[in-house]
């Protein structure tokens, strides 16, 4: 399978190992100001990893010609902050074909509605499927240009659905080979909604701020980070993402069940799960309040959170009062800039039922 992979940063360079060392024909870009793993695997053939997945694997292609990956590839994966999206989705656009599958990897909250809008797809038209991952399938690094650290290749807890809902077994198909354990979501609301980083992010962020911005981010974030009043927090938030998903009628897991679900944590409670957790083990902290647990989790995840609660009727004080904090801290209007809202995809007029069928 010729598969492209939009993206050149730790997940994506791991995606590419994936596929390449089963075999499959894989094309690397990234845009010019993120040159260092196209220009070392361009210099040595493909992409070295180490720890849970091992060796050496050939990449056909790595470059900043976005025509020359996309040319005849049938799987399309964009990996990337949540900001990235909209960026590919835009070089993209003139280059896509019928036929082709695209794999927002991870969604971040609506990253295939983002990719569908962006690059001026029709929802519901299913001649290029648009589809999102609920997160990341691997814990990685780039430890120097063109080498990966695996620390954990999941296997479970990754929710994958297509827009419209109906293609999300071919899909499926498509991914099997690689990632047996994808769990085929409802819609494109839950993979959303089950991504927990906008759960664990902001919250830890914001109650060791002032660590942050003392030590430059000289703790461990979990380990150190997280108490029994941060994990009250968390809890708080991820109640609220629940009833969210209870109005749609989808089931959301609570993000310290999903942990160990995934291989992160050994116990699912919100305070010594997590800071026990041997997949968070070691983790620094951020070394500015600036940073994507703030600009991504904040900024996309929960504000897509809270437009899609107000939506539907439910209240999420708890979100609300997070996102209102951390704008004061950080001096934006988190809920006035809203880069991601049902409003901008057509959709913010739909009740449950309808928004359900639009996305079936």
């Amino acid at each position: 399978m010729n598969v492209a992979v939009l993206g050149s940063g730790a997940g994506g360079c791991a995606l590419a190992f994936d596929f390449a060392r089963s075999g499959h024909r894989v094309s690397l870009f990234d845009f010019p100001e993120f040159s260092s793993n196209i220009e070392a695997v361009q210099q040595n053939g493909g992409l070295y990893a180490s720890g849970g997945m091992e060796g050496f694997a050939a990449i056909s292609s790595s470059g900043h010609d976005i025509g020359k990956a996309l040319e005849g590839a049938e799987l399309i994966f964009v990996v990337g902050p949540a900001y990235s999206t909209t960026q590919f989705a835009l070089a993209a656009k003139p280059y896509l074909k019928p036929g082709q599958v695209v794999v927002v990897c991870p969604g971040s909250c609506g990253g295939a509605l983002e990719f569908i809008h962006s690059a001026g797809l029709k929802l519901g038209d299913d001649s290029i499927i648009v589809s999102e991952t609920s997160t990341l399938p691997y814990a990685v690094r780039v430890t120097e240009p063109g080498r990966l650290k695996i620390f954990l290749r999941l296997t479970g807890g990754v929710f994958l659905s297509a827009i419209p809902a109906k293609k999300t077994n071919t899909v499926m198909g498509l991914l099997n080979e690689i990632f047996p354990y994808l769990v085929p979501a409802t819609n494109a609301m839950q993979t959303s909604l089950q991504n927990g980083n906008p759960v664990i992010h902001p919250a830890v962020t914001l109650l060791n701020a002032t660590a942050v911005e003392r030590t430059q981010g000289d703790f461990l974030f979990y380990e150190e980070g997280v108490t029994p009043a941060v994990g009250r927090l968390m809890e708080s938030i991820d109640r609220e993402r629940i009833k969210i998903g209870q109005a749609l009628g989808v089931s959301v897991m609570p993000d310290p069940d999903l942990g160990c679900l995934q291989g992160y944590m050994t116990e699912a409670t919100y305070d010594i799960g997590f800071s026990t957790a041997p997949g968070f083990k070691g983790i620094k902290a951020q070394s500015s309040l600036d940073h994507r647990y703030i600009q991504e989790d904040v900024g996309y995840g929960l504000v897509f959170m809270k437009s899609l609660a107000d939506q539907l009727g439910v209240s999420v004080p708890n979100i609300t009062s997070l996102i209102q904090v951390i704008s004061t801290i950080m001096g934006i209007d988190y809920l006035e800039k809203a880069p991601r809202t049902l409003q901008r995809y057509g959709l913010g007029e739909l009740n449950a039922e309808e928004l359900t069928a639009a996305l079936a």
